[in-house]
């Protein structure tokens, strides 16, 4: 009965200090943690977890909290450590895959993040947060299509989430859209017998990956005293080609028949990404009419200010006397896609690329302007984008002689 009763007494011992080391575990562990996310005390949260370590060599809670501390310390190669310890102790440790993969993204390692977000959806197929997370991971790729690809399967398995159809809209709207449109800008003038002056276009535009095409065709008509006078036709194509990172090219070919526009239009330009959010511009302008040719010089220079962007451009004529520059400012607040802004404009002398008085141009560059205007853009059920402006030039048209030109512009495009 004795050994009985020693025996009995020798569990109750054991089971007693093992539970009140488990107790010491824990709330170790909970000091860790609190260290970690409210006093940010992370260098004590290290010692506090290699002690842990130390008492409970299989906590795995443990190596967690160190990755996390780790990687609040910007020692992210010790952090990597502790997470895929954990993940190799126990493939199932939720938690652990969570703060790899965020580690991951954030040192913008797109192939180990996906790569660990892989295996986590592997072993929780009905994770939410680890799709989405697999989303942010693919964005770090840079690969419209591949996200597109994916986005797709998440709008089908998460059909009542708005926001993911959102990034879906934007991708499509800024990647991958087709689009056709009409315009249509109207000219009043203050001269008796002079106006309205209609420009009209259709255009067809197809957005890929690395490039833009446009189609368009525009039919522009002078008017005197509600009569014709003078009407015809352009026909354009028009591309953005990005040829780097950190460049892209502008295209434009433009021909007609007609005496109203040039009978060839060749413009190209040179987008350079400067950094700090700097843009810079170099271009050319040649436009073919019936008495002569004219070549200009483009030199353009953009910066994003917070939601706003601000440009500033300058052309002059090249194998003249005179250069006769023009200068042009616009500003652009967007809202919540390139397509949704608010603008303003101003500048002075005439430009090679208006197209609605550009069969005046060689006229039009010896003499005086002023402009401003502003204008409104929004993308509609997402569906539509739709925009309006409206501008007022002072024109002279003679020598000391001006004219009031009041620009009233409404476009709608079509998204499909």
């Amino acid at each position: 009965m004795k050994i009985k009763y020693i025996l009995v007494l020798v569990v109750f011992l054991t089971n007693t200090y093992l539970f009140s080391q488990k107790i010491d575990t824990d709330s170790l562990l909970v000091v860790t943690n609190k260290l970690i996310t409210v006093e940010k005390n992370y260098t004590k949260a290290i010692e506090l977890g290699h002690l842990g370590i130390k008492k409970a060599p299989n906590y795995l809670d443990f190596h967690v909290a160190l990755g996390r501390a780790y990687k609040m310390t910007n020692e992210i190669d010790s952090a990597r450590y502790y997470f895929n310890y954990v993940i190799i102790k126990n493939p199932k440790y939720k938690e652990a895959f969570s703060y790899l993969t965020k580690l991951e993204i954030e040192q913008k390692n797109s192939k180990s993040a996906n790569t660990v977000i892989d295996q986590a959806i592997s072993f929780y197929p009905e994770e939410r947060d680890f799709y989405l997370l697999k989303l942010q991971a693919l964005n770090l790729e840079k690969e419209p299509k591949i996200t597109f690809e994916y986005l797709n399967f998440l709008v089908k398995k998460y059909p009542e989430d708005t926001d993911l159809k959102d990034q879906l809209f934007d991708l499509k709207l800024n990647s991958f859209s087709d689009r056709i449109g009409i315009s249509n800008n109207t000219t009043f003038f203050n001269r008796s017998g002079v106006g309205p002056w209609n420009y009209t276009s259709l255009q067809y535009v197809k957005q890929l990956k690395n490039i833009t095409l446009i189609g368009r065709y525009n039919y522009n008509d002078r008017q005197s005293n509600n009569n014709s006078i003078l009407s015809g036709s352009l026909y354009e194509i028009e591309t953005y080609i990005k040829t780097s990172k950190k460049n892209y090219s502008y295209l434009n070919v433009g021909y007609s028949e007609d005496r109203i526009f040039p009978k060839l239009r060749l413009n190209y330009s040179f987008f350079q990404n400067l950094g700090n959010r700097w843009d810079g511009e170099l271009g050319i302008r040649y436009n073919k009419t019936i008495n002569n040719e004219t070549y200009s010089a483009a030199i353009g220079v953009s910066k994003y200010i917070g939601a706003g962007w601000l440009n500033i451009k300058t052309y002059m004529q090249l194998g003249e006397q005179k250069p006769y520059p023009s200068f042009s400012a616009t500003y652009r607040y967007y809202f919540n896609s390139r397509y949704d802004y608010f603008s303003l404009n101003t500048g002075y002398g005439t430009s090679p690329d208006e197209r609605e008085t550009i069969s005046q141009f060689s006229e039009r560059i010896s003499l005086n302007s002023y402009r401003f205007g502003a204008g409104y853009n929004k993308v509609l059920f997402k569906k539509f984008i739709y925009g309006i402006q409206t501008g007022y030039n002072r024109q002279e048209y003679s020598p000391s002689k001006f004219q009031n030109e009041i620009n009233i512009s409404m476009q709608l495009q079509y998204i499909f």
